[in-house]
């Protein structure tokens, strides 16, 4: 078993279901600034963590405490999940979704990203189930990118088979959407794994982004 920090222990179910996540980027995704907050909070589908949160618009955005630094935006970031790095606890899988600066000036971010499962990458995708929570344990904090820079948030995967089907609609899902802190624009990882069509029994919970990789073992 591998062990995951304590403080990102929030599901608590019985046993573990086998995930399947291939790290497969399709589009692009970035942005953000957000404000602090304490509770657990649903991550809105559209993109945006909170209603406190606010999405980078044209460039013109700036990180909190970076001296100016402008948020990262979609077209200069690609976005994966190491599922080398995984790890799974108390009914739940644990992945590292890395955020890479691939534009030639630093770029900064701050706060948690958007995540929900979906039918199809891309417009004609449908959200499945409840989009991710956001974990109250870790605050916010601003990154700075490099080029070539990289930041992380952890993405928690409760085990659906957990769930009695009445309540969870178990559906299979193949796609991960995934929002930079405050972006409006979605990359699509490719993923397959047991899911629920009810929005009442949500699966996913994020944690703010961190600097550099996310390493299986290491608290955010």
């Amino acid at each position: 078993m591998l062990t995951i920090p304590p403080a990102l222990r929030r599901a608590r179910v019985r046993r573990a279901v086998p995930v399947a996540l291939t790290a497969a980027v399709t589009v692009a995704a970035a942005g953000l600034l957000t404000a602090c907050g304490s509770g657990t909070v649903p991550v809105s589908a559209h993109g945006s963590s909170s209603p406190h949160e606010t999405p980078a618009a044209h460039g013109s955005s700036r990180v909190p405490g970076m001296a100016g630094l402008a948020a990262c935006q979609s077209a200069g970031l690609k976005v994966t999940v190491d599922t080398a790095q995984a790890g799974g606890a108390t009914g739940s899988v644990y992945y590292p979704v890395n955020f890479t600066n691939t534009s030639s000036a630093p770029c900064g971010l701050y706060g948690y990203p958007g995540m929900s499962l979906v039918t199809a990458a891309g417009s004609a995708g449908r959200q499945i189930g409840a989009a991710a929570q956001q974990n109250p344990a870790f605050g916010r904090m601003a990154v700075r990118l490099p080029a070539a820079g990289v930041a992380h948030a952890w993405l928690q995967v409760a085990q659906a088979g957990n769930y009695p089907a009445s309540a969870c609609r178990p559906v299979t899902a193949h796609w991960l959407r995934v929002f930079p802190p405050g972006n409006t624009v979605a990359s699509y990882v490719d993923v397959s794994f047991s899911a629920c069509a009810s929005a009442s029994t949500p699966l996913l919970t994020v944690t703010p982004v961190r600097s550099g990789h996310g390493v299986r073992g290491v608290t955010p």
